[in-house]
């Protein structure tokens, strides 16, 4: 038999860790024994377990302790973090740690040293200088940094259930077409006032994230989105370059795809208007300088522009044109992306797939997260990707959209 004695601690009886921890333990062949315990008597007291594991060779017992990782258990013998250099400019060493996105730390020289902006499927690179470690994406990495391996030396913190008993506080994506949704909205929309109100209160750092596709033009919550962004509830915007340009082309045609939004049907040559709104745009130079010109005068673009909202367009291989503002470096819109993220405190991700994902894929498992599309795929592909932490609401964008305006004070 091959043994390892493991600690947990923190709210682990009501976030229910340490039952999950021990079912991990049974599910991969293993058996435990609970040497000390120790149960706070209130809800903000921590709670603390020492496990022994048994498990039948040591290779499943690393499986088990691989598993059990995440959900904050530390080998109870402390150990510094090993480190290898990168081989060259780009590639991670071959026992690279992956991260989550949950709060990580890792111990260098015998102290713990915080990881800041969690963040998935990263590694963390240590300067020893200072010392100092971050999380780093593949393509930055450089030839000899120093990259931590293996899983020894490396804590995470899984999410604790918060006190605040709204949607958030389950703790789980959950997926449902049947589900009443206006609670959920309720609970959004009280989530962006009292952001709102934090940012009236001097800390302008705390924003709201929505990434978002076009189907919420082609659908009917444009008119929504932008009165949601004029009244400086949504503060930071992902998009591709067909969210702009056909809400763009909404501004100055009335359709979007070439139906008009107005009567409900094709018009003459409408395919044509996303073009010749996008070729307009790029003859101005920029989205700005459409609105400040008074080409764009209405519609999310115009209301994004007016709040100086940190907009960040992210291009794809089909794209028109495309737009000026469009990053078309997969690369660099990625880093545009990952700058804009710290602050956020909660993140809208509406009717598109590939922004909910990559956004998702940011996001620290902590920021409070809605994925709104009427394919439930995709808020099931966001969980299964590692965000947990995401509500799946399976409806339209256009009404999820004007049902979060009315509970945020909406009268359209």
């Amino acid at each position: 038999m091959a043994t390892q004695t493991v600690i947990l601690q923190g709210h682990i009886i009501d976030s229910l860790i340490l039952a999950k921890v021990l079912d991990a333990i049974v599910m991969l062949g293993g058996t435990f024994t609970l040497p000390e315990v120790a149960i706070g008597t209130r809800r903000e007291d921590l709670s603390h377990a020492t496990i022994r594991i048994d498990a039948p060779t040591a290779e499943g017992l690393q499986d088990i302790l691989t598993a059990i990782q995440p959900h904050g258990a530390v080998v109870e013998t402390e150990q510094n973090c090993t480190v290898a250099p990168a081989p060259a400019d780009g590639i991670f060493p071959e026992d690279f740690y992956a991260t989550s996105h949950l709060t990580t730390h890792i111990r260098w020289q015998g102290a713990w040293i915080e990881v800041p902006q969690p963040e998935m499927d990263l590694a963390i690179v240590v300067n020893p200088s200072i010392p100092s470690a971050r999380m780093i994406p593949m393509g930055s990495v450089k030839q000899g940094d120093l990259i931590v391996t293996g899983r020894t030396g490396i804590r995470v913190f899984p999410l604790e259930r918060p006190k605040e008993r709204d949607i958030f506080g389950f703790m789980e994506a959950q997926v449902s077409s049947e589900r009443p949704h206006r609670h959920i909205i309720a609970d959004i929309a009280k989530r962006m006032k009292t952001i709102q109100q934090f940012r009236q209160g001097g800390h302008r750092s705390a924003t709201v994230l929505l990434a978002g596709g076009p189907a919420i033009v082609h659908a009917g919550g444009r008119e929504a989105l932008a009165w949601i962004i004029d009244q400086g509830l949504i503060h930071v915007v992902f998009c591709g370059n067909a969210l702009a340009a056909h809400d763009m082309e909404a501004s100055l045609y009335g359709t979007s795809l070439g139906y008009s939004l107005g009567v409900g049907r094709s018009v003459p040559h409408g395919h044509e208007h996303h073009l010749r709104t996008i070729n307009r745009v790029r003859a101005l130079g920029s989205i700005q300088k459409a609105v400040e010109q008074g080409v764009i005068t209405d519609g999310i673009m115009a209301a994004c522009v007016r709040q100086r909202v940190n907009m960040v367009l992210a291009g794809t291989i089909r794209d028109d044109g495309p737009l000026p503002d469009v990053i078309t470096d997969a690369s660099k819109a990625q880093e545009a992306m990952r700058a804009a993220i710290p602050g956020v405190e909660l993140a809208l991700l509406v009717a598109s797939t590939l922004h909910a994902v990559a956004t998702g894929n940011l996001l620290p498992a902590s920021v409070p997260t809605v994925c709104v599309d009427i394919n439930p795929a995709v808020p099931t592909k966001l969980s299964d990707r590692g965000s947990f932490q995401a509500v799946g609401l399976v409806m339209d964008s256009s009404s999820f959209l004007r049902e979060l305006a009315r509970e945020l004070g909406w009268k359209g």
